[in-house]
């Protein structure tokens, strides 16, 4: 028996909510509401979010927001966008709104994000080799240190 304001969702549901969540994370560029995923997913936009909660554990839009923060620090780390770029790219209008999401959820702004990956990646490509155990160096090149 399903507690109280928790519904049993069906294989037919759960095969549409699946599909509308890989949508929402293939289209997560895009400026999609609310009633298009609902849409997708052949469910009113109430009981769609409803489902897709109980499903997955976060709304749609939380779900969205961590796809494209995700993106975000992809593109911070691997391309040569803008800030304000990567802001226009995944869909946001405010680069302040997109910034203060992006502390609020990853702990420091798009810029400090960006630095701090340089350093780290700079560091990691000079140091690496530097802190592989004997026993593997010895194992990779068959006893000779």
């Amino acid at each position: 028996m399903a507690a109280a304001g928790v519904q049993r969702i069906t294989h037919d549901t759960r095969v549409r909510l699946h599909r509308t969540r890989d949508l929402l994370a293939a289209r997560c560029q895009e400026p999609l509401t609310l009633h298009d995923a609902a849409y997708e997913a052949c469910l009113s936009p109430f009981h769609f979010h409803r489902l897709f909660s109980q499903a997955f554990g976060r709304t749609p839009h939380e779900f969205l927001t961590e796809r494209r923060m995700e993106e975000a620090k992809r593109l911070l780390t691997q391309g040569d966008l803008t800030v304000t770029e990567i802001c226009f790219e995944l869909g946001y209008s405010s680069l302040g709104s997109f910034s203060t999401l992006f502390q609020k959820t990853v702990g420091c702004t798009p810029t400090d994000y960006r630095i701090g990956s340089a350093r780290f990646h700079s560091l990691y490509r000079v140091w690496s080799h530097r802190f592989v155990p004997t026993c593997a160096v010895r194992t990779w090149f068959g006893g000779a240190t």
